[in-house]
């Protein structure tokens, strides 16, 4: 009883120690406020006129969800699935979260004890001084085998251990977020890079009729020239007419070109092992709700890796805390000591140390120069930087919202007026075509108005590709996550 009772302080303080161990000295974490408003402008500025929203369904559960299936496009579903398995950005962003996942099991080992075996084998020649012997006296060498199993755990009194793990499941939670939304952004490029290359082959079979017609103009203006129905001026102009379409066909076909090359490049494929046959640009317009800004803080995928960036650095300033105060590690030893291998795993050979009666270790920097202040001023300033960068990317993101859902309204504008333009430019052709043939006008009121039917038809094709890019730059800037097809 009376050993017992010499052991109640120690016995009391590692009590006391246990209970505190995993408090942290962490700042109580929390989102700071950001600027935002009730509803987009944009949004606003389009109901005002008139535009009716239709609500498409958020699939968050999906990877933020299939949206490009709103535009009903197997090659697009086809290509992104691509991109999706195949993309070298892609894998490199999942690379690096798998690298975040084990920094956390490597980080949270530390919760626990770790247990270490070894075998020590040692051979010494000590002094005769060293023995207390006099000068000279002869000390035969000494074989000490030594087979051990070493114990540790360290007493988080402060909670270094546990910010520690705090930060790097922040981060891995962070490196999960990038992931999304690097995955997010390759979809979207290839989503706009398909649109830009179907709005080039709408182009071309606009220029290769373009073409023809005037391949079969300058004929007949040759046949009438060389009836001597008219001067060579008109052949002339045809032909220079004929010249430049077929120099914009060269263009368009150089750029086309490029932008197969782009998408193979997306889709984890070589250059030369990718095609894609020519289709005119066919997709129907698709309306996305922008909804309200306080969901872009939960949908935006680069919003909330800026969060968990910004929570990891919380947590970092506990560990520079904690860096003020000691750390106690309880050692264990258990093994055999023996001068003889044929001893060595004897009962009689063991040997033993347990702390922290015995083998406690206590660490406690007593001068450091200011080390550890200028440490937790840095974790400090780096969680003031990430609460900076949070509140900049929500300030980006809200932008990006209102910049597409401008580029959404006015270019649907757009599109309706040059509908009506390209209407009245054919209306002009065939009346300037009529009076030529009438011989109330020459050839250049013909080529002007083909000039102005034929800009009119590549302006137009031009705004139905930027409408598609633009409406995915909107659920891009939303987040993602709608799947379900919505036409306007």
């Amino acid at each position: 009883m009376a050993h017992i009772t010499r052991q109640l302080p120690r016995i009391a303080t590692l009590a006391a120690a246990l209970i505190l161990a995993g408090c942290s000295l962490a700042p109580t974490y929390k989102v700071p406020e950001t600027a935002t408003v009730a509803a987009y402008k944009e949004a606003e500025a389009a109901q005002a006129e008139g535009a009716q929203w239709k609500t498409a369904t958020p699939a968050e559960g999906q990877q933020r969800g299939e949206w490009w299936k709103l535009f009903g496009d197997a090659d697009l579903d086809r290509l992104i699935d691509a991109a999706n398995t195949h993309n070298q950005e892609l894998a490199a962003a999942a690379a690096r979260l798998k690298q975040a996942r084990a920094f956390t099991g490597a980080t949270e080992a530390d919760r626990y004890p770790q247990l270490n075996v070894g075998l020590d084998p040692t051979r010494s020649q000590p002094s005769a001084a060293s023995q207390g012997l006099p000068d000279g006296a002869r000390i035969s060498p000494q074989t000490v085998l030594k087979a051990r199993a070493f114990a540790s755990y360290e007493l988080d009194l402060f909670g270094r251990v546990a910010s520690s793990v705090n930060a790097a499941r922040a981060e891995e939670r962070g490196a999960e977020d990038l992931y999304r939304s690097v995955q997010l952004a390759l979809q979207a490029d290839v989503a706009q890079a398909y649109f830009a290359l179907r709005t080039l082959d709408s182009e071309r079979e606009l220029l290769d009729a373009t073409i023809r017609l005037r391949e079969d103009a300058l004929s007949l203006l040759r046949k009438r020239y060389e009836a001597g129905e008219t001067t060579d001026l008109d052949p002339a102009r045809a032909e220079s007419e004929l010249g430049t379409a077929r120099s914009d066909l060269a263009g368009i076909e150089r750029r086309r070109a490029s932008q197969e090359h782009a998408l193979a490049v997306l889709t984890g494929v070589a250059p030369a092992q990718f095609g894609l046959a020519a289709r005119p640009f066919d997709t129907a317009p698709v309306a996305v709700p922008a909804g309200l800004p306080s969901e872009l803080l939960e949908r935006r995928p680069d919003i909330a890796a800026a969060e968990r960036q910004m929570a990891a650095a919380n947590a970092r300033i506990g560990i520079a805390r904690a860096a003020f105060f000691p750390r106690i590690s309880l050692t264990a030893l258990f093994g055999f000591e023996s001068s003889d291998l044929s001893n060595l795993f004897k009962w009689s050979s063991r040997t033993w140390m347990l702390g922290p009666l015995v083998g406690s270790t206590v660490a406690q920097t007593v001068f450091d120069g200011g080390r550890n202040s200028a440490n937790l001023a840095g974790a400090r300033a780096a969680h003031e930087e990430s609460v900076a960068r949070y509140r900049q990317t929500v300030l980006s993101a809200f932008r990006e919202v209102e910049d597409s859902l401008a580029d959404v309204r006015w270019l649907s504008q757009q599109a309706t007026a040059l509908d009506s333009a390209l209407s009245g430019a054919k209306r002009a052709q065939r009346i300037s075509r009529s009076r030529y043939d009438a011989g109330a006008v020459d050839y250049l009121a013909v080529i002007d108005a083909d000039r102005t039917v034929l800009q009119s038809q590549r302006d137009a094709n031009a705004v139905a590709g930027l409408r598609a890019a633009a409406t995915v730059s909107l659920v891009r800037s939303l987040g993602g996550g709608w799947s379900e097809r919505q036409q306007s």
